[in-house]
């Protein structure tokens, strides 16, 4: 199966500091040939993190940051999710409830992740509570731990 990246999965996929990069890429050498993806939301966080200097340390160009994010989108297993959907459909989806504001993004990336059938690959084992049971979070979500 498929997956879709959220920020922090791409960003340790990408960036060969970042602390959970060792476990992305052994994650990604056995599951990229499926397929991966991401969105526009974790494209832009991806830019958006990265390029902060607070980030690496050192000041680096959005166009720097970019071209390295486009380097790992050219991947022949990678694929763009739309987020052509409403909050209508978000709601619908996250059948243990959105409680807070910060599961908002989260809560798009799943039911983007569900709508194109594919699995939320995410570090936050919080994202599984977005869901009302086991069966519906191994189906929908696998949870890199580390």
């Amino acid at each position: 199966m498929s997956h879709l990246l959220d920020a922090n999965a791409l960003i340790a996929l990408g960036w060969p500091t970042h602390e959970h990069h060792p476990r992305m890429i052994s994650w990604f050498s056995q599951h990229a040939r499926a397929g991966w993806a991401s969105t526009a939301f974790t494209q832009s966080a991806f830019v958006r993190i990265v390029s902060q200097p607070a980030f690496s340390g050192r000041s680096i160009a959005v166009s720097e940051v970019a071209e390295l994010l486009l380097r790992n989108t050219a991947h022949p297993k990678h694929r763009l999710v739309a987020l052509d959907f409403g909050f209508a459909d978000v709601w619908a989806a996250c059948t243990g409830g959105i409680l807070g504001h910060r599961q908002i993004t989260d809560a798009w990336l799943l039911t983007a992740a569900i709508r194109s059938g594919m699995k939320l690959l995410t570090f936050d084992a919080g994202v599984e509570q977005l869901l009302a049971n086991t069966q519906e979070r191994s189906k929908h979500v696998t949870v890199l731990h580390s």
